[in-house]
C-alpha cells in the first residue's frame, strides 16, 4: 500500500532563527509566507496569553495567503511568536540601542520568563497550539559587557534584546525549559504538532543517511 504523500508545509515567518531550527530537524518549507502583523500587548494582556495571540494571529493571515495558491493545495501553515518578560512587564523586540540597553541591565543578575507559542492551521481550517515556557537567568552584567553586546548588533529585532544562540549565551548561568523555544521555536512540540497532522519530522532522517552513505563511497 503507498503511502499518501505529506502535505505541503508554510512557515509564517521570515525569521532565519526559525528556518534553521526546522533545517536542525530535517524540515524544509516548502513556502515562507512572512505575516508582519502589529504586536502592541493589549490591555491587561498577559505575556503568555500575548504570545498565543501573536502566533494564532499570524498563522490566521499566512494560512489565509497559501490557500490561495494553487501550487501549495493542501498545506498547513506553521507560525511562531516568542515573548519574553519579567513579571507581566513584556520586553519589546528592540530595534534601537537604548531599548536594547534598557532590557539588559533589566534582566542583568536575574531570572525572566520567554514564551513561545506555536500554532498550526490545517487545509481544513481546524487550529492546533502549544505553548512553551522557559525560564533563563542571567549573570551580573558589567558595563564594558552591555556596551560590547550593544556594540555588536546581534540584539536588533530580537525580543528582550539578545539572542541566547549567540554571544548572549555567556550571559546565560541557568536554564530551566525548552533552548529551542528561547531561540525561537520549540523543535520537541513543533515536530509533535506536525506528525498529529500527518507530517513527520523523521520521515527524511533515513534519506539523508542514506544519502550522505552514498555520497562518502
Amino acid at each position: 500500500m503507498s503511502q499518501a504523500p505529506r502535505p505541503r508545509l508554510v512557515l509564517a515567518s521570515g525569521s532565519p532563527r526559525r528556518l534553521a531550527l526546522l533545517a536542525q530537524i530535517g524540515i524544509d518549507p516548502d513556502a515562507v509566507i512572512p505575516a508582519d502583523i502589529d504586536e502592541t500587548p493589549r490591555r491587561s494582556e498577559s505575556p503568555r496569553a500575548l504570545a498565543q495571540r501573536l502566533s494564532a494571529e499570524k498563522a490566521a493571515i499566512a494560512s489565509a495567503v497559501a490557500l490561495k495558491r494553487a501550487e501549495l493545495g493542501r498545506c498547513l501553515t506553521l507560525a511562531a511568536d516568542t515573548v519574553v518578560c519579567v513579571g507581566r512587564r513584556v520586553l519589546p523586540k528592540c530595534e534601537v540601542s537604548d531599548e536594547a540597553a534598557a532590557c539588559l541591565r533589566l534582566l542583568s543578575g536575574r531570572a525572566h520568563r520567554v514564551y513561545t507559542a506555536v500554532t498550526l492551521i490545517t487545509w481544513g481550517g481546524s487550529t492546533r497550539q502549544r505553548l512553551v515556557e522557559a525560564r533563563v537567568r542571567f549573570k551580573r552584567l558589567s558595563r564594558d559587557e552591555i556596551d560590547a553586546y550593544l556594540a555588536s548588533g546581534e540584539w536588533r529585532g530580537k525580543a528582550g534584546g539578545y539572542a541566547i544562540q549567540g554571544f548572549a549565551g555567556a550571559f546565560v548561568v541557568r536554564l530551566i525549559g525548552s533552548y529551542t523555544a528561547v531561540v525561537g521555536l520549540p523543535l520537541a512540540e513543533t515536530a509533535a504538532l506536525l506528525a498529529g497532522e500527518g507530517y513527520p519530522a523523521h520521515a527524511h532522517w533515513t534519506h539523508k543517511l542514506e544519502l550522505e552513505t552514498s555520497e562518502a563511497k
